[in-house]
């Protein structure tokens, strides 16, 4: 009888120690609504970026699951640990009560002290048993709340990845808003006579009419587009973090038979060397900044076959790009 009322108390004590609820994470604030909306608007510019974070929302969505799946596991395992408990206690009661009546029938027959014996063991068995199911459970809640704590930290490692990345990203955005405005301040004199400025997915665009930089099928740039371009080399040079492509475009028209350019490709690629030689005369611009490209007529701003229509066809686009090396790393490290 002391064996169980000693086995009872330290029952009651590894009772005592069942684990706390997890406590419930906030939801993210509305106002980042704002900022993935603006994120979603500047990811466009990337392919890689906007997979990349998609897989990352994926991955936090992912995790957020798999924290409601082990809270729900968690509810049911100590709903289980309560039945336990209560098994528990009817078990303690009824070997209580068996040891009561085995007492008193200490002096009757042998035979009915030998089945009181009996169930009071089968009884003890079930006590044993129980207690093995107690701790087993009591383990697996242990296990669980710490794969809980840690994907709690891992989340919270996740969603701090992302403000850094929505804050570079909108840092980004008001790097272009203002390398535009720059950029409209030096050609100010030129808009209008055949060169506009526009941002588009996160980057802006300096468009050349041909008549402004060119003569028809030339490759030489005329003076008063060389002037635009050195007035554009100087905002370039104040601004180290932007990448710069100059792309070339013609109209459908083929080149002259016996020119010294092979096609509407030749004729764009060296329009837009030429541009670049422009760019770096006299200039402290970084060369490895600095892509030429030819596009032909392939990509035309009109695709009717008008006069007007390949005339703007014939344009050469300067395309400035902020640096996203921070932004990939970030992206890398999930």
């Amino acid at each position: 009888m002391k064996r169980a009322v000693i086995f009872i108390i330290n029952m009651v004590l590894v009772l005592a120690s069942s684990c706390v609820a997890p406590k419930v994470f906030s939801e993210t604030k509305s106002e980042k609504e704002l900022c993935a909306a603006e994120r979603d608007n500047v990811m466009k510019e990337n392919e890689q970026l906007t997979v990349e974070n998609t897989e990352l929302k994926a991955k936090f969505e992912g995790s957020g699951k798999e924290i409601e799946r082990i809270k729900q596991s968690h509810i049911e395992e100590q709903e289980e640990l309560k039945r336990l408990k209560a098994e528990y206690s009817s078990l303690s009661k009824r070997f209580s009560d068996l040891q009561e009546a085995n007492r008193a029938l200490v002096s009757g027959s042998d035979a009915e002290a030998k089945k009181m014996m009996a169930q009071l063991e089968q009884t003890r068995k079930e006590l044993y048993a129980k207690e093995d199911q107690l701790n087993m459970l009591s383990n697996k809640l242990d296990t669980e709340r710490k794969e809980l704590q840690r994907l709690s930290a891992e989340l919270d490692t996740r969603n701090k990845r992302l403000s850094e990345l929505e804050k570079m990203l909108a840092q980004k955005d008001e790097a272009v808003n203002a390398l535009r405005k720059k950029v409209s301040d030096a050609l100010l004199g030129f808009e209008g006579q055949g060169l506009t400025i526009t941002k588009k997915n996160g980057k802006v665009y300096v468009s050349l009419d041909e008549k402004l930089l060119f003569k028809s099928g030339s490759i030489e740039v005329d003076p008063k587009g060389a002037a635009a371009l050195k007035k554009l080399a100087v905002v370039l040079e104040q601004n180290p973090d932007i990448n710069i492509t100059i792309e070339g475009h013609t109209d459908d028209v083929p080149v002259a038979a016996g020119s010294q350019l092979k096609d509407n490709w030749d004729l764009s690629v060296r329009r837009a060397t030429s541009i670049i030689r422009i760019l770096l005369e006299n200039s402290r611009i970084d060369p490895k900044r600095l892509t030429a490209s030819g596009r032909g007529e392939f990509m035309p701003v009109d695709a009717t076959k008008t006069s007007d229509a390949r005339q703007k066809n014939r344009r050469t686009e300067i395309i400035l790009t902020p640096k996203l090396d921070e932004i990939f790393n970030i992206l890398e490290s999930n």
